[in-house]
């Protein structure tokens, strides 16, 4: 498969709201597998589909749980279950070198298709129901640095922005 370019912030293109997969084909099954190549080239546990440019609700991820392979979910939906949160030391592949705890709700219920199209749900907890809320922000054109003061958000900006300029 493929290993596919990464979008980082603050590209434009990471705020594009993803639109729902209608058929769970062969260039969908393709998709999934050159991001399943990629998050893992890229050391990564989730990528939504919107942080490769491809604008179609697909989320791939692996928490590296024993026994459970990969996940693939297309056209996630949450519905949260308790309004207690969590926070949790979030990263991002779209914002390489920055963690910051985020708050997020602790138990949701995830309702999506899987790789070959069929639909499930799945109850989550702890790093699931983190990374899922994660991964469906992108899917919405959100990242993890909305949820921190503006000052934050504009100093990992300008970070990355000098980083970008030097790789040029």
């Amino acid at each position: 498969m493929a290993i596919l370019n990464i979008l980082e912030f603050p590209d434009p293109r990471l705020r594009t709201v993803a639109k729902p997969v209608t058929a769970v084909d062969d260039k969908i099954k393709r998709l999934v597998a050159d991001m399943l190549d990629t998050m893992k080239h890229a050391q990564g546990i989730g990528l939504a589909a919107s942080q490769v440019d491809v604008h179609q609700r697909v989320i791939v991820m692996d928490l590296g749980e024993e026994g459970i392979p990969p996940r693939v979910f297309i056209n996630p939906e949450i519905e949260v279950l308790d309004d207690s949160t969590n926070p949790y030391d979030e990263g991002c592949l779209s914002v390489p070198g920055f963690y910051e705890t985020i708050d997020r709700p602790a138990h949701v219920m995830i309702r999506a298709l899987d790789g070959e199209g069929n639909a499930f749900e799945e109850e989550a907890h702890g790093l699931l129901a983190v990374c899922i809320q994660h991964e469906i922000d992108h899917l919405e054109g959100k990242l993890f640095v909305d949820y921190l003061s503006s000052f934050k958000r504009q100093r990992i900006r300008k970070k990355l922005e000098k980083i970008h300029k030097q790789n040029a």
